[in-house]
């Protein structure tokens, strides 16, 4: 080859990678600022008003109280009868505490600072953690062009990182602000140093370093998402056969894990009696009635708690036969993703990329398997979604036995022009949604201007930080009950309980708050209850408290008269006159019932 067409060939490799970086740049702050609209995630939501709870020098405490995790505290070693400061038990520690560094840095505790202005619509603590999530996923891509690079060849990485970055699921979870794609670093980094522990084992080399930086990378993992233990199985099992002294490696890992979980498995125990706290209770995500039916519920003993795990094993099958379904989605729409499956069938040459993907498939089949108990769905963004963090490495791998198919067609034999064109198809079909979305969402985002719009519903940031924190119609020591208390957490600052299934929950938690000087003054209702759901569904997700879920929607049908069925429910007078006063924050969507007279929104 000559010197002419190397130069060439570094011209259209330098080329290519400047289009790349443009294309990452220009998604990367059209996502951010143009098209963002606030979080949109309950999860999310917790892990930043923790993280902001954490940077004001208050420990891993919530103002999101979960009424089963405060039943939870007060039988606790280390017992805490108050609403205020309340130990979080539910979350994994890593990600509330990243975003709490990047907190601290820019001093997110002082609500004076970051309040929202009259005409602003998106939180800008929003974006922060956004950002923050985004420069993960960018982080990620890069990880993974190294891994498979050395795996393949710089195209297949090229195209993988390309899938990557056009990736409309990739993109929301980014934005969303839930910690999948710091898990998708870790997992990254992880599956690196596992390659390059099946590299040493196959050359003869002890594998420790490599494999046991692997394993440190998945503890990481499960410290960020406590569903990951189950990646970290997989992994011990393929480190206890394909590593050598066998089984070795697998208990320095777990050693490891041990070692690093240990603080905040102590700390659970100590605030709720269980070294898993309320984390457990997503099991009923999976197995049960539903998450949120067991973290409104204020006594598991109780004879109405309706809380059931019958039926497990119909109810396994049946969430696994959704994820094989629904794989394509759940792989972030890479239409490559899923050839994966078929590559275990293709005896690769080298012994190195054919043995990795043994890791890959153990690490993916347990993965699964803690989904099915816990819970998925390809429906938005399940916080349990994990399928995303093997999109990258099962790409490479559907890539490249693609390519090697395709390579063996006479046509792309006769026709040189056709090398590529399996690239470029997979491409531009994996891209589709984010393409096609991203038009619409450009045209909006461009005729809100700087102001943005937030997710409404059932979101508004505004109202929430102008009404109930710079109005000062809630107090810092006054709890609000609300259907979406993450968000009255997150955005209003204070205090929230998630309003029980049941009034004497209710009453015992108003008691309670009362005696402790911290009393319940308001209850706010949104769409996040009645929005689109029936009302069979709003009966059998807010039990005796219906009625006041669908008393805007009663109100609104009965006009000009304007039914308050709130007021009419026998099963709640008590609260209905303790909360007599009524403000209308956005039509009858969001109302604010109050114990105290109120003023209107300024």
């Amino acid at each position: 080859m000559n010197n002419d067409s190397i130069n060439s060939i570094d011209a259209a490799t330098m080329v290519r990678r400047i289009l790349f970086f443009l294309l990452m740049i220009i998604l990367t702050l059209g996502n951010v600022f143009l098209l963002f609209r606030g979080l949109n995630s309950p999860e999310a939501m917790d892990q930043a008003q923790i993280a902001r709870q954490i940077s004001r020098n208050e420990g891993f405490t919530t103002k999101f109280i979960r009424p089963i995790a405060y039943k939870q505290s007060l039988q606790a070693p280390d017992s805490n009868a108050s609403f205020m400061n309340l130990r979080d038990t539910f979350h994994a520690p890593l990600n509330p505490l990243i975003n709490a560094a990047v907190f601290k840095l820019i001093d997110a505790g002082d609500g004076e600072k970051w309040k929202m202005s009259k005409d602003q619509m998106i939180y800008n603590l929003d974006r922060v953690v956004a950002g923050l999530a985004t420069l993960f996923f960018l982080l990620s891509i890069g990880v993974n062009y190294l891994l498979i690079s050395r795996i393949f060849d710089g195209k297949i990485a090229g195209v993988t990182a390309l899938l990557m970055l056009c990736s409309e699921l990739m993109w929301n979870f980014s934005l969303s602000g839930l910690p999948q794609m710091l898990m998708l670093f870790l997992f990254s980094s992880a599956t690196y140093f596992a390659y390059r522990a099946v590299e040493y084992s196959l050359e003869g080399r002890v594998p420790m370093t490599p494999a046991l930086l692997a394993g440190l990378c998945l503890v990481l993992l499960v410290l960020t998402h406590w569903i990951a233990v189950w990646v970290l199985i997989g992994y011990l099992v393929f480190a206890a056969f394909a590593f050598r002294p066998r089984g070795l490696i697998s208990i320095f890992v777990v050693l490891i894990a041990l070692a690093l979980c240990a603080w905040p498995l102590y700390r659970n125990y100590q605030a709720s009696g269980s070294v898993m706290g309320t984390a457990f209770m997503v099991i009923y995500n999976g197995l049960g009635d539903g998450e949120d039916s067991a973290m409104r519920v204020s006594d598991f003993s109780s004879a109405d708690s309706n809380l059931r795990l019958d039926g497990i094993l119909l109810k396994i099958v049946r969430t696994t036969i959704v994820q094989g379904t629904d794989i394509l989605p759940f792989l972030g729409s890479i239409f490559a993703a899923p050839i994966f499956f078929l590559s275990l069938l293709h005896a690769f040459k080298r012994l190195p990329i054919a043995r990795f993907r043994w890791c890959i498939l153990l690490m993916w089949v347990f993965g699964a398997l803690g989904m099915s108990i816990f819970g998925v769905s390809s429906e938005g963004l399940h916080p349990n979604q994990i399928h995303i963090l093997f999109a990258p490495i099962m790409t490479a791998y559907g890539l490249a036995l693609i390519s090697i198919l395709w390579s063996r067609l006479e046509v792309v034999a006769t026709l040189p022009i056709l090398r590529n064109a399996h690239y470029i198809v997979i491409v531009l079909l994996s891209s589709a949604p984010l393409l096609l979305g991203s038009i619409n969402l450009a045209r909006f985002g461009l005729m809100r201007g700087t102001q943005g719009f937030p997710h409404w519903p059932p979101y508004f940031p505004a109202v929430m930080d102008t009404y109930l924190r710079q109005q000062k119609v809630v107090q810092e020591n006054q709890i609000v009950v609300s259907d979406q208390p993450w968000a009255v957490a997150w955005y209003g600052d204070r205090v929230s309980i998630w309003i029980p299934k049941k009034v004497s929950g209710f009453e015992d938690l108003d008691n309670r708050s009362t005696s402790l000087k911290t009393p319940i003054v308001g209850i706010l209702i949104s769409p996040e209850s009645h929005g689109s759901r029936s009302i069979s569904e709003i009966a059998s997700q807010y039990g005796d408290f219906t009625s006041l879920i669908i008393d805007g929607r009663v109100y609104l049908s009965t006009l000009p008269q304007g039914v308050t069925l709130f007021e009419k429910d026998p099963k709640l007078n008590a609260i209905s006159n303790k909360f007599r006063y009524r403000a209308s924050l956005i039509g009858m969507d969001m109302i604010y019932h109050s114990s105290q007279p109120l003023r209107a929104l300024e």
